[in-house]
């Protein structure tokens, strides 16, 4: 059955996870009439699970200069922060290829760049979103802090630091007193930390999603439970077939589901290079301590934020195939590690998660027409950035449909650079 609407003001948003969501409204409040199509309904992915960051000041990739001498570790080290399950090793191998030439010093540099130009106008843009949805309380703006478990750890940090102060993001350095007044918790173990004071964090990423689908489908827009299987280019539009045998099509078509999109493109014969990284958490209901703001431990590498509903600690990568069972010794790690860190810390009634994070190898997301003069638009690919990058790329999705000359430039962040 063909459902037909080419109008140009009418598009569909494939996701509802935070990109798409926030591609829904900005649309909505453009004038477009809009179609959410999502299998499972908003938030049901990385977009609930994730850590909650709003990090404006984050510029620096997850492939940084000298990673080359830790594959080794990765490979064989079956507890790390970043794990590589041996029966996938082979499959992830061109991926971390791709991976390792992006932590060259030149690509490094560019890669910083479009990082911070995309998360930099974060708080401008989530604003119009934020207040469309009436759900302005769900951010806190407390500022973040990086705590260092050992001096030397510290030192060597302080050039991605000036990396991060060179584009203009704030970071003042916190000595061991400072931070036990700043977060108790803490007490005096740690020899330094940097507060990065202009960050922010989701006090509820799944309610923030969800804020943000019930305010779009209350000013008018439509949403199909349904699975995009594939998509393609008409002369006065896209078109999308669905599971249930439906096809339904209107003047633009958005390509918004985050770990899912590398297999849904290639109908349109497009192949990039995104792999779903697995991430974990522990969710800790009745945590016991308070925390003022997000914690991350640098050397351990992972996160503790403190929810409207507890405190959630997440924070690791393990690259498996996706038929592989989620491996949750991995969430209790992050409790084990937390309890060392943190006075009092009570991890009675955890709840442990696993999900996807759609990666890149230059931790740079797609955001690019299908291919010129496609009225198929691609915004995947935000890795571990999403709640911090996802109102800048809606900004720009609509840049991109309405032919208007973009707010930054999109060079980095185009489909075919790889």
């Amino acid at each position: 059955m063909l459902e037909q609407e080419n109008s140009q003001r009418s598009v569909i948003v494939l996701g509802a996870g935070i990109v798409g969501t926030c591609v829904a409204i900005t649309l909505l409040q453009e004038g477009y009439r809009v179609t959410i199509v999502d299998r499972e309904g908003p938030a049901a992915g990385a977009s609930s699970g994730n850590a909650g960051a709003i990090s404006p000041g984050s510029c620096i990739p997850l492939a940084t200069p000298g990673m080359l001498k830790q594959v080794p570790r990765w490979l064989l080290e079956q507890d790390g922060p970043l794990v590589i399950r041996p029966s996938y090793a082979l499959q992830a191998m061109p991926w971390l290829l791709r991976f390792l030439a992006s932590s060259r010093p030149d690509r490094f540099e560019r890669i910083c760049d479009a990082l911070y130009a995309l998360h930099s106008p974060t708080h401008q843009c989530y604003e119009p979103i934020l207040k469309f949805a009436n759900a302005s309380a769900l951010i806190r703006r407390t500022g973040s802090l990086t705590v260092y478990e050992t001096a030397s750890a510290f030192q060597s940090s302080l050039s991605s630091w000036e990396a991060r102060a060179r584009r203009g993001a704030r970071h003042e350095v916190l000595s061991a007193d400072q931070i036990e007044e700043l977060v108790p918790a803490l007490g005096r173990r740690f020899p330094g930390a940097v507060l990065q004071p202009d960050h922010a964090y989701v006090a509820d990423p799944h309610k923030l999603v969800t804020s943000f689908f019930d305010a779009a489908c209350g000013a008018g827009a439509k949403f199909l439970r349904d699975e995009a299987l594939s998509i393609s280019d008409r002369s006065d539009g896209a078109s999308v077939r669905l599971a249930s045998g439906r096809v339904t099509s209107a003047g633009q078509v958005i390509v918004a589901t985050g770990a899912a999109s590398r297999h849904l493109i290639r109908s349109l014969g497009l192949d990039v290079p995104l792999e779903r990284q697995r991430g974990y958490h522990l969710h800790l209901p009745t945590p016991g301590v308070e925390l003022p703001l997000p914690v991350s431990f640098a050397s351990s590498k992972f996160y503790a934020t403190p929810m409207a509903n507890g405190i959630r600690l997440a924070g690791t990568v393990e690259f498996a195939r996706p038929s592989a069972k989620p491996n949750f010794s991995r969430s209790d790690r992050l409790g084990g590690m937390a309890s060392r860190w943190i006075d009092g810390l009570q991890l009675e009634g955890a709840t442990r998660w696993m999900g996807n994070r759609p990666c890149l190898p230059d931790s740079l997301p797609v955001i690019d027409r299908a291919a010129p003069g496609s009225n198929i638009i691609l915004a995947f690919g935000h890795g571990h950035n999403g709640m911090t990058s996802a109102p800048v790329t809606a900004r720009l999705v609509a840049d991109i449909i309405a032919r208007r000359k973009p707010f930054i430039n999109l060079a980095p962040y185009r489909a075919n650079r790889f």
